[in-house]
């Protein structure tokens, strides 16, 4: 096989996203923050406020 047979069966060779930068290494790894955006649909800007209103109110 040849190195462009390699890249035709590559699944990812075509895809059209791809994985944040990572931080860390094995199970403690993580997405690195400062590199998310909304383009990622990573905004929580609405969060605390929909948290507050799952949380039942004490009496």
């Amino acid at each position: 096989m040849s190195p462009e047979d390699d890249e035709q069966l590559d699944p990812l060779a075509e895809a059209g996203a791809g994985l944040p930068p990572v931080l860390g290494a094995g199970c403690a790894s993580r997405f690195d923050p400062d590199a998310l955006d909304e383009e990622m649909g990573t905004d929580f800007a609405t969060v605390a406020e929909w948290f507050s209103d799952q949380t039942p109110k004490s009496a």
